[in-house]
């Protein structure tokens, strides 16, 4: 049994609408009680050097529960459970650095564009969301939803967030998958900044639209930036501010829309076609990527294309091979062998002493001439 998460948007109506606003509030309002709660046990554990006052999950919720006023036996108890949980696991990831976003929990602000809660009570019930109701609570309806291709398997822990006035929810369904047929077929992917090459030939990660959003982005950037250095802490509460940050958000989900869109179409072409699949290992953060406007967007497609590989070949029996980082697939001649090192390295823009051309390897062990990245691609596929 695999889990397989589908977004959907949501259509609440207006009742459904304040509990949803209420619950995104609580779901806040109980990760900033339980995050401030915990901080109180850890400092104290410090300072009387007492291990058994160290805080836990289970120590941060009875708390809590215990410390409830009435207003909140009027919201799911679920929500505040899930958001201690959740506070728990975000304390286990700071004690382990190798984390990709690490780092001490935060406080949670209302002024952040996005807001959600979690709960593990919703149904679907004739293609509609249903969330557990409150005691006591007359006025409950089933949210419409949209953009779900199969609503099949056991629903388990719901995300629902809204983000610029639109609610969405990622429903992740427990099915069972049926492996892919074998072709007997291996490939290798070399990733650029701007394409994928793989032995059939390259898909696109810098399309003019995505580079056209990405300008747009960086405009806003600054736009905001020279509004909050002009008018300070004042400049949150003008209209043209809340206006141009609502642009903002807007590319923001576009250019994940379309990220999105490249990777789940390329890695499904991949696990179809394909029984062992060779990547680089890559530090995307290390990646140069100087013609690019929004950096940290465009490295963000490159983890997200691994982590979806990665569960695709997991779901449909499909083995993946990740080369080392410190594999020489763009220095190494895939017909002999020699690699190059030094100042005979081939880089960015090709290689000055020798006066190649970025696009191009040649290798100065045999002599032969190939494509910089066909050639990489090749030595990947060495590695299985």
């Amino acid at each position: 049994m695999m889990i397989r998460t589908q977004k959907a948007r949501l259509y609440p109506n207006r009742t459904m609408k304040k509990v949803l606003d209420d619950l995104c509030d609580y779901r806040r309002y109980c990760w900033n009680q339980g995050l401030a709660l915990w901080n109180d046990m850890y400092d104290a554990s410090l300072i009387l050097e007492d291990k058994e006052l160290l805080p836990n999950e289970r120590k941060v919720r009875d708390e809590l529960v215990a410390d409830k006023a009435d207003w909140q036996y009027q919201l799911s108890a679920r929500c505040l459970q899930l958001a201690v949980s959740d506070l728990g696991k975000a304390w286990k990831n700071f004690f382990n650095k190798a984390q990709p976003d690490w780092g001490r929990p935060q406080f949670k602000s209302k002024k952040a564009p996005r807001q959600g809660f979690k709960t593990d009570r919703a149904k679907i019930v004739n293609g509609r969301l249903r969330l557990d109701k409150p005691h006591g609570v007359k006025k409950w309806y089933d949210i419409r939803l949209k953009g779900v291709k199969s609503l099949k398997g056991e629903l388990k822990v719901v995300s629902i967030y809204r983000e610029n006035g639109k609610y969405w929810a990622s429903l992740p369904f427990e099915v069972e998958i049926k492996t892919k047929a074998k072709t007997g077929k291996q490939t290798a992917v070399d990733v650029n900044v701007g394409h994928f090459i793989y032995t059939e030939g390259q898909i696109k990660t810098l399309p003019n639209n995505l580079k056209f959003l990405y300008e747009r982005i960086k405009h806003y950037q600054r736009l905001l930036a020279r509004k909050r250095k002009t008018n300070g802490k004042k400049a949150a509460r003008s209209n043209n501010y809340v206006e141009t940050k609502a642009k903002l958000q807007r590319d923001y989900r576009k250019v994940a829309n379309i990220q999105h869109d490249i990777v789940q179409k390329f890695t499904t072409e991949l696990v179809n076609n394909y029984d062992q699949i060779v990547i680089e290992d890559l530090d995307v953060k290390r990646m140069q990527m100087s013609h690019v406007a929004s950096k940290g967007l465009q490295r963000s497609l490159f983890g997200c294309f691994r982590q979806v590989l990665n569960y695709k070949c997991q779901w449909y029996g499909k083995e993946l091979f990740l080369a080392d980082k410190f594999y020489p697939s763009t220095q190494r001649c895939s017909r002999c062998g020699f690699v190059k090192t030094g100042d005979d390295k081939i880089g960015l823009d090709g290689n000055m002493k020798h006066k190649t051309r970025h696009n191009e390897y040649v290798c100065y062990e045999c002599g032969a001439v190939m494509d910089r990245d066909k050639n990489a691609v090749m030595n990947l596929l060495a590695l299985i």
